[in-house]
């Protein structure tokens, strides 16, 4: 993990994500992990590469990564960086 990401950052926005913004983390999984049948997820870490999810999928509960375009430099672009990709997806969804 970066300096940008350590742990404990990784840790605290991936709870934020989870308790707070839980259908994003569905719809992660959906448009951009290759999972749209995924009915719920969790995101397990954040790195400037990507995230880890899991992925509630047809009774299983499956490993997602999801890349992102380009190499994130903290965790405000990660902030930006989520809040587009909720933006993307929910525009495919509709």
């Amino acid at each position: 993990m970066s300096e940008q990401f350590s742990t404990e950052i990784s840790d605290r926005i991936c709870t934020h994500m989870n308790e707070d913004h839980a259908s994003a983390v569905v719809l992660y999984a959906q448009a951009f992990g290759d999972k749209p049948d995924a009915t719920s997820a969790q995101m397990l870490a954040i790195d400037a590469n990507g995230m880890d999810l899991t992925a509630q999928v047809n009774g299983e509960t499956l490993p997602v990564r999801v890349k992102f375009d380009r190499t994130l430099k903290d965790a405000e672009d990660a902030h930006h960086t989520l809040i587009e990709m909720i933006k993307q997806a929910r525009k495919v969804a509709k």
